[in-house]
């Protein structure tokens, strides 16, 4: 008799349940940790980046393995070295993060994906931030204008997948295109046109209309019909169904929302990313490394995905900022405190990557117990934050409207 993959889920018990065990309580905030976690991943990358010749996409028994055009995650490799440049002012990592950058420059004219944001953001728009050439504004803003061409104006969303010919998945949105809207906002701010912010306001406002449940929790995906722009219903790709709440689509929706708040002053999206914060902190184990699925049916004892825990510390550091509220840096703190004293490869004398303990795609079965560009890349952004909060700002912009 076969069993499905989601049937496997729903009956595995971690091994924790059976032996009983309490998950530890995670250690009190301490700045020396964090500052040894960066110095560790730096050291990590200062070995590394001279073998790396494309986009590292997750580790396959502890090494790096690559895609050539950097598939969604290609932003983060040079994100990372410059998050590394920031903290060392070495100008080995800005080398290597401008010519991983530049590998990216056929992408800024593809429109078959929504991801431009997380490969232009970290990549060419930190990149013109930090060197001022004009070469990677103009190709942050062309990714930008790419990007608005997924705009549904039936239904005011940026459609998450698929060629714009494909009518599959048309009327797609996920809760992950949140952390995309940062490179229209960008580019409305550099051109003076207003569009682009229009598109990327209309998206979050559908998005906070059809993502968030009462108590805070999201679904990754969400359909419309897309020649109407009716509502469908939810689902999800990444999460156990549609009614879990996916760890990494939830920090996304957290710092997007977080994100949009600053770049237009508009209550409702800080009072979303409240919400959605609130049920991600209610939902955190003791140890402050969050499960895959905040609602699958093993957790609090089940497989665990670092890389949820650096974004959602990033997006809380975020949001403490600008709502006031200390209670959500603390928790940001412990987050990241959990991360460098538990979830780096230190004792892993082949591991290329600085960040363990990531899941990619549970349902899949791809992608478990792994490392993830985006997680050094969040780590590192997130302790920066943390101590160098103004040499952060020179790369990703922490500034607020008004």
């Amino acid at each position: 008799m076969s069993v499905s993959r989601r049937t496997l889920l729903a009956t595995a018990t971690g091994a924790a349940v059976a032996g009983g065990s309490a998950t530890p309580a995670a250690a009190a905030p301490d700045p020396h940790a964090l500052r040894a976690a960066a110095d560790y991943a730096v050291e990590k990358l200062r070995t590394v980046a001279p073998t790396v010749t494309a986009f590292p996409v997750g580790t396959r028994f502890e090494k790096w393995t690559y895609s050539q055009n950097g598939d969604w995650v290609g932003g983060f490799w040079p994100g990372t070295l410059w998050m590394a440049w920031l903290h060392t002012g070495d100008d080995a990592f800005r080398t290597w993060a401008l010519d991983s950058a530049r590998k990216l420059a056929p992408r800024q004219y593809d429109t078959g994906t929504h991801d431009l944001g997380f490969l232009f953001t970290p990549s060419w728009v930190t990149a013109w931030r930090l060197t001022g050439d004009e070469t990677w504004r103009t190709g942050a803003l062309r990714a930008a204008d790419s990007l608005v061409r997924r705009y549904n104006p039936r239904g005011r969303f940026i459609r998450a997948w698929g060629a714009l010919a494909d009518p599959k998945n048309a009327g797609r949105v996920i809760i992950d295109t949140m952390m995309n809207l940062d490179l229209l906002a960008f580019a409305s701010r550099e051109t003076g046109d207003a569009r682009y912010l229009d598109i990327a306001v209309e998206h979050a406002r559908t998005a906070r209309r059809v993502f968030p449940r009462p108590d805070g929790s999201t679904p990754h995906v969400y359909d419309f019909d897309p020649d109407t722009g009716a509502p469908i219903g939810p689902g999800t790709v990444q999460g156990y169904s549609p009614d879990s709440c996916w760890s990494r689509g939830q920090a996304w929706g957290i710092y997007g929302f977080t994100t949009m708040y600053r770049r237009t002053g508009e209550r409702e999206f800080l009072a979303t990313a409240r919400g959605l914060a609130d049920f991600a902190v209610r939902a955190l184990g003791p140890d402050h490394v969050p499960v895959w699925d905040y609602r699958a049916p093993q957790q609090p004892y089940d497989i665990k995905d670092a890389s949820a825990g650096a974004i959602m510390a990033c997006g809380l550091l975020d949001l403490a900022r600008v709502s006031g509220r200390a209670s959500y840096r603390e928790v940001a703190l412990r987050l990241l405190t959990a991360l460098a004293e538990t979830c780096l490869t230190r004792n892993s004398a082949r591991a290329e990557a600085v960040v363990a303990r990531c899941t990619r795609n549970r349902p899949n079965e791809d992608g478990v117990e792994i490392s993830l560009p985006y997680a050094d890349y969040y780590l590192l952004e997130g302790i920066l934050r943390v101590l160098r909060p103004h040499d952060l700002d020179r790369a990703i912009d922490l500034s607020s409207v008004g």
